[in-house]
């Protein structure tokens, strides 16, 4: 009886392992007819990995359980695959993680998901997802980390979110959602972080949410909110950052507001309607680092205490009303003696009242100060020139008097000053010439006299404007004036200038913009203006120039407006170009003048021919007719022999120098492959030496007949015609004509780059040389100076949109030039900003918003800047094969953070390290050096490259901060 029991237990035993088997097998099963459905519905080559060579637990991005071999998670971050979310992702039961963050998913996201009852974490950001956010992912009640940003989803958020018991993060920024905030989110009581920032959601700000006692973080910015903040949000006693930015929120914040935030870091309140005092209890907030609540109605006299903030770096409460005329208004200027790291401080149109403290020059780690539309008085204090990392300095619209301190001149690295619309007097100081870095200068509507110091003329940095317009300037325009070749932007009007126009002014071949009315100038307008072919508005009225009008004025082909009033010239006037149009140009005032447009109404002229007669014999009128005519036959026969088998090029172009295919193709050999030294998809380059050049040059070939070229060429003359600066590539010239085989050629030709890209020192294996630490921070600085160059001293701003290493270039000195603006916009001007598309760019590089549509940013290009700082430092390219399973540089280099830095950084560069550390006496002093280099370098990196752009560091503060490590290692 015993042995039937045996016999029938272990039967039953082994009907249960193959049941489980059987089981487990069609659980396996459902998973992988569920990835395949999930393939079937990418519509690139991005998963071609999974076939079935491989088990699906194997396949790239696959995650199985070890016992049941399941699927549980999905890790497929930043792969480029483009098509639509299949709704069998819902059959796949076990899963608990599913990353597809940085994608171009696009469709609906499936209700399906609300199966996954075990899901933990969902990650779908930076997508191109549109329609509803799916109310039945109120069942995935095991959810932590819900992250739905940067996507086109509409709609409002779902009420059944609210009963997500263990969410703590929850991520819904940059998308178009409506309809409120739910106060039914109150409910989650262990949420740490929300972000819901940039979305139309209207209505009010939820009392509920001061439910959240675990909150660290909530961005409601740009969200159309009204009323009132609820008091309740104040006792969320461990919020770190807190912003409300662009709503129209009304309402007072509370006067113990320090004492309620003491961990308080960053605080955004701009561009709403708030009013009553700043409550003199920020002072409490000892750890706050960024204080922004510019653009509301803020009232009352500043009582912060800044003595208390030593870890503050920006300070912007602009455009509020702070002045009582008192004299201990600007009283809190002394407290901030002790922040030492404040970059930028902002007290622009607060209504401040009285002398500029000296106290001032206390500031000394500053590089951003605007004091602009006050109503200060009394003069500049000299301590201002102590400010020796002041970089920029608004003072304009006050009322500030006496002479501009000569002290000014110690800012070496001041890049622009406005001191307009004061009441300044006396000369403007000769020490100016100092100021190697200055991009831009206005001090137009002052009192200011003397004649224009030749050393401020001699300042070759001056790219983007000189305005000293409306004072009362005298003497000779100085020839020094056409040393600016690079100056877009040139205003002297109004002032007491006499004498001739210099014929040295046309060495100043980039201006687009030159005012020189309302002055004493006389004699004729100098033939050397011809060189200024890139003019766009020309004023010389109001002066006393004589002589006719000049004939190549007609052949400025970008002049749009021209204004030669009020002068005393004579002759005929012109009728092509500019002079075509009546509303174009002005000519008011000079009675001498004939001809001309009939809406002009002059007199005709006269005829010449009879008085020509009188003055010259006839056989001397032939003679002279004859030798005329011989001489342009002979030019016309050699030049037409000469050009034989030279197209023409664009007159956009013509104000460079002429090249043509024929020189380009023998230049560089015929386009050989010896002479190539780089390839992308648009274009080839070729390194080549032109005919009479002084040395190598690299011509960019297009390639027109792939789509989005001809448009790259377009886009990158635009911008090399707009800017100038050390750090961009040097533009020569460019050519668009046709090939011997009559079709279309475009091409760019630059300055050679001797070393290379960037790119070769970090990953080429031909290279036999690596870069050591100090060369790396000076070309992380150099790049970060162009970038701070485009997005804040270029009108209108430029974003380059493809920053990468291979488009960053070395000259012999190993300095940096960056180049490639093919993808290059201009914001604001009236362009195609939006990233309809796809992404724009390069994988790896772009940030995450551009691949959902948003529009370009100055803040993306410091996202691609922040991956291109860490590739520099750890050797890495954002695109390698360890970055996955929803690892990438970023969170690479974060993790490493603060005391791990050195298992990230670069092999080579280690090794460069040590070497210095054995050579070394001092080596615990350098080595704890260098490691406080390295994390600082790598924090900031992480901090350019956040996903939210807001969150990204400020181009201006890369810069100081580089230059602060750069002196560290010096």
């Amino acid at each position: 009886m015993n042995s039937l029991i045996a016999f029938l237990f272990s039967n039953f035993v082994i009907f249960l392992i193959f049941a489980t088997i059987a089981a487990f097998d069609g659980g396996n099963e459902t998973d992988y007819q569920a990835l395949l459905k999930f393939k079937s519905m990418i519509t690139n080559e991005g998963l071609s990995s999974w076939n079935a060579s491989f088990h699906f637990c194997d396949w790239s991005g696959v995650i199985c359980g070890k016992r049941h071999r399941r699927v549980t998670a999905l890790l497929l971050r930043s792969q480029g695959l483009e098509g639509s979310l299949s709704p069998h992702v819902g059959n796949l039961s076990f899963l608990r993680l599913i990353s597809l963050t940085n994608n171009s998913f696009q469709g609906t996201i499936p209700h399906e998901l609300g199966r996954l009852s075990r899901l933990c974490f969902l990650y779908l950001g930076s997508n191109k997802f549109n329609g509803v956010i799916p109310t039945n992912l109120s069942h995935c009640s095991n959810l932590e980390d819900l992250r739905l940003n940067n996507n086109n989803l509409v709609g409002s958020i779902p009420k059944g979110i609210g009963f997500l018991s263990k969410l703590t993060y929850l991520l819904l920024e940059y998308n178009k959602l409506t309809g409120g905030i739910p106060p039914g989110l109150g409910n989650i009581t262990s949420i740490k972080l929300f972000n819901a920032a940039t979305n139309p959601l209207g209505g009010n700000i939820p009392d509920t949410l001061g439910h959240w006692k675990s909150l660290t973080e909530l961005y409601l910015g740009a969200c159309n909110l009204n009323g009132t903040i609820p008091h309740s949000i104040f006792n969320l006693s461990l919020l770190t950052e807190l912003s409300f930015h662009d709503n129209q929120l009304t309402g007072s914040l509370p006067s113990a507001l320090g004492e309620m935030l003491p961990h308080l870091r960053y605080f955004q309140l701009q561009d709403n309607h708030l009013t009553g005092p700043l409550p003199p209890s920020i002072s409490n907030c000892s750890k706050l680092e960024f204080l922004e609540v510019r653009g509301n109605s803020f009232s009352g006299k500043l009582r912060i205490d800044f003595s208390k903030l030593k870890d503050i770096y920006q300070i912007n409460i602009g455009d509020n009303t702070y002045g009582f005329g008192e004299a201990d208004d600007m009283k809190f200027i002394d407290t901030l003696r002790n922040c030492s790291r404040l970059k930028r401080l902002d007290l622009r149109n607060c209504k401040f009242k009285g002398v500029l403290p000296t106290s001032i020059g206390n500031l000394v780690g500053l590089t951003g100060l605007g004091l602009s539309r006050n109503r200060f008085t009394g003069k500049i204090p000299s301590a201002i020139g102590q400010l020796q990392m002041l970089q920029i300095a608004h003072l304009d619209d006050n009322q500030l008097s006496g002479p501009i301190p000569d002290a000014i001149g110690n800012l070496s690295l001041l890049i622009t000053l406005t001191i307009s619309s004061n009441r300044l007097e006396g000369h403007i100081p000769s020490s100016l010439g100092n100021c190697h870095c200055l991009l831009e200068l206005r001090l137009y509507e002052n009192k200011l006299s003397g004649g224009i110091p030749r050393q401020l003329l001699q300042l070759s940095s001056l790219t983007i404007a000189l305005d000293l317009s409306q004072n009362n300037l005298s003497g000779s325009l100085p020839t020094e004036a056409g040393q600016l070749k690079m100056l877009t932007y040139l205003d002297l009007s109004n002032n007491n200038l006499s004498g001739d126009i210099p014929s040295s002014l046309g060495g100043c071949t980039s201006l687009s913009f030159l005012y020189l009315k309302g002055n004493l100038f006389q004699s004729t307008i100098p033939l050397s203006l011809t060189s200024m072919r890139g003019v766009a508005t020309l004023d010389l009225s109001h002066n006393n120039l004589s002589g006719q009008i000049p004939g190549f004025l007609e052949r400025f082909i970008l002049l749009e407006y021209l204004d030669l009033s009020f002068n005393d010239f004579e002759g005929q006037v012109p009728m092509l170009g500019v002079f075509a149009n009546a509303s174009a140009f002005s000519i008011l005032g000079n009675s001498k003048l004939c001809g001309g447009l009939a809406e002009l109404r002059l007199p005709k002229c006269k005829e010449t021919h009879d008085k020509l007669k009188k003055r010259f014999p006839l056989f001397i009128i032939v003679i002279v007719i004859a030798a005329t005519l011989f001489t342009i036959i002979c030019f016309v026969y050699v030049w037409c022999k000469k050009s034989k088998g030279q197209p023409s090029e664009s007159s956009t172009h013509k104000r460079f120098m002429r090249v043509s295919y024929s020189q380009l193709l023998k230049a560089t050999n015929g386009f050989s492959k010896a002479n190539l030294i780089g390839k992308g998809g648009f274009s080839s380059v070729y390194k080549g030496i032109l005919d009479h050049g002084d040395g190598f040059v690299a011509v960019k070939v297009l390639h027109l007949q792939n789509r989005g070229a001809h448009k790259s060429f377009i886009a990158e003359c635009e911008v090399w015609r707009s800017i100038r600066h050390r750090n961009l590539l040097k533009i020569i010239t460019s050519c668009s004509s046709v090939d011997y085989q009559g079709n279309d050629f475009k091409a760019l030709v630059y300055e050679f780059m001797p070393n290379g890209s960037l790119h070769d020192w970090l990953h080429s294996s031909s290279s036999t040389s690596r870069l050591n630490l100090l060369q790396r921070i000076k070309i992380l600085l150099d790049v970060a100076s162009a970038l701070d160059y485009l997005h804040n001293h270029c009108l209108p701003t430029i974003v380059h949109c493809d920053l990468k290493p291979s488009n960053i270039l070395l000259d012999d000195d190993m300095v940096a030039h960056v180049g490639d603006f093919g993808l290059a916009r201009f914001l604001g001007a009236n362009s195609n900003q939006n990233s309809t598309s796809g992404i724009r760019g390069t994988i790896g590089y772009t940030p995450p918003e551009y691949g959902v549509g948003s529009e370009m940013t100055s803040s993306g290009d410091v996202y691609s800047f922040g991956i291109l700082l860490l590739e520099v430092m750890t050797g890495k390219r954002p695109t390698d094969n360890i970055f996955n399973e929803g690892l990438s540089l970023h969170k690479f280099a974060d993790m490493a953070l603060p005391d791990h830095v050195t298992d990230v950084i670069d092999d080579d560069l280690l090794k460069f390290l040590q070497e210095d550390v054995n050579g070394t006496q001092s080596t615990l002093a350098y080595e704890k050096k260098i490691k406080e280099c390295l994390s600082s370098t790598i924090k900031l990196g992480v901090s350019c490259s956040m996903d939210s752009p807001p969150q990204r560091m400020n181009i201006e503060n890369v810069v100081h901060e580089l230059q602060q490590i750069l002196d560290m290692l010096k």
